[in-house]
């Protein structure tokens, strides 16, 4: 191919579209990465697979249930706990920016006051308290004031926090369970049997009898409340 028909060609398109395709295409592969990031960090989604991964190791399954399968329903229970969040940035930012009736500014400042909404309402004000020291900012009056690089932080520390206190809760049960199959054990003479051996089906048990993943989830989607 001729080299200088091919530079035609490219600034041609720079010219039409604004962006040649390879700086579009890489334009595009980034915003999927920040998108995929946004959805972890700035969502529900934190505290949800963090939970999930805490009664996987409670219950000693190892791999069970897998990984992609604890990622697939912390993504569409995020979708589930968000989804009021959701309809209002579609109804109020993307619906009125497709028709034309906002400018791409106005639709992400609409969408990201939505979210921030979201983000305050789970933040705790001890750490968004420490942002706010940290970044060397006064009191603020209303949470509109609040700066993204300080709330963003905040808010996924509260997750942290939230999810390991959740996670707490969730593993005492099942030590008890570790502790008294132990103590059996040694009573037994049964120095050589791994305690986790008897345990895991134990906890298994418990889990089913007491309906243990509605529970959960309920648990889950009703802390956010």
């Amino acid at each position: 191919m001729n080299p200088v028909g091919m530079t035609e060609r490219i600034v041609e398109a720079g010219g039409q579209g604004g962006l040649a395709a390879p700086l579009q295409v890489a334009l595009f592969l980034g915003g999927m990465a920040l998108l995929s990031s946004a959805l972890v960090t700035l969502t529900a989604f934190t505290r949800i697979v963090i939970v999930l991964s805490f009664v996987r190791r409670a219950l000693a399954t190892q791999e069970i249930p897998p990984t992609p399968v604890l990622l697939g329903l912390s993504m569409f229970l995020t979708f589930f706990v968000m989804g009021p969040t959701f309809e209002n940035i579609e109804k109020k930012a993307l619906s009125p920016y497709l028709a034309k009736e906002c400018t791409v500014e106005d639709a992400f400042q609409r969408g990201w006051g939505e979210l921030r909404v979201f983000m305050m309402k789970q933040t705790r004000k001890g750490d968004l308290g420490l942002f706010l020291d940290l970044a060397r900012i006064g009191k603020i009056s209303t949470p509109d004031d609040v700066p993204a690089r300080v709330l963003i932080p905040a808010f996924v520390t509260s997750e942290l926090k939230t999810a390991f206190i959740m996670g707490f809760c969730l593993y005492v049960p099942f030590l008890l369970i570790d502790l008294v199959v132990a103590v059996i054990l040694m009573s037994l003479g049964m120095m050589m049997m791994p305690p986790v051996v008897v345990s895991t089906p134990l906890k298994l048990l418990l889990f089913v009898l007491v309906d243990g993943w509605p529970v959960l989830l309920r648990s889950l989607s009703l802390s956010f409340s």
